[in-house]
């Protein structure tokens, strides 16, 4: 991730809300974070995907919500990324999780902030992108060709192998 684009990805992708009562219950849901995931559990809602990697704003969870969002009928895959990348492994496991009719949990370690960005891209049509908007509350993405669009120029505007990125999402 450059510096240059850091100030812009604080910007939501979506609207923020407060609780998960605005999210719709007939589609995907791909949450990003163990808070939004925590709550979406408390509330009875199974996300598709959950990909968490124990921690909240660069602190540790407090162990009933990491007991929470481990301790469920999901399959979890392990996967390492470092703070600050979006690594192939992660786009891979991403995909296969996205494409998996049974819910994921994807357990990051390292840093899950940015998977944001490939959830978009991979994710079907009306799903949606959930994740954390620090001390705001929770953004919602619905997943369309305006949402990708936009996020395809943030991941474009990203340092690294960007053909490699786009072979694993678009396999």
């Amino acid at each position: 991730l450059p510096a240059s684009l850091r100030r812009e990805l604080r910007d939501p992708l979506g609207p923020v809300q407060q609780d998960v009562s605005g999210v719709p219950t007939d589609v995907p849901v791909v949450a990003v974070g163990d808070i939004v995931t925590y709550h979406l559990t408390q509330a009875g809602r199974q996300p598709s995907v959950a990909v968490i990697d124990r921690r909240t704003q660069r602190e540790a969870v407090e162990p009933a919500v990491e007991a929470a969002v481990l301790d469920d009928d999901r399959r979890h895959v392990h996967v390492d990324n470092p703070a600050g990348t979006i690594t192939a492994p992660l786009v891979a496991a991403l995909v296969d999780a996205i494409d998996d009719p049974e819910p994921v949990g994807l357990v990051v370690e390292g840093e899950e902030d940015l998977a944001v960005l490939p959830a978009v891209v991979a994710a079907p049509d009306g799903a949606r992108v959930l994740y954390g908007q620090p001390d705001e509350g929770m953004v919602q993405v619905t997943v369309d060709d305006e949402a990708r669009e936009t996020v395809r120029d943030l991941l474009s505007r990203m340092e690294g192998d960007a053909e490699r990125l786009w072979a694993v999402l678009e396999r």
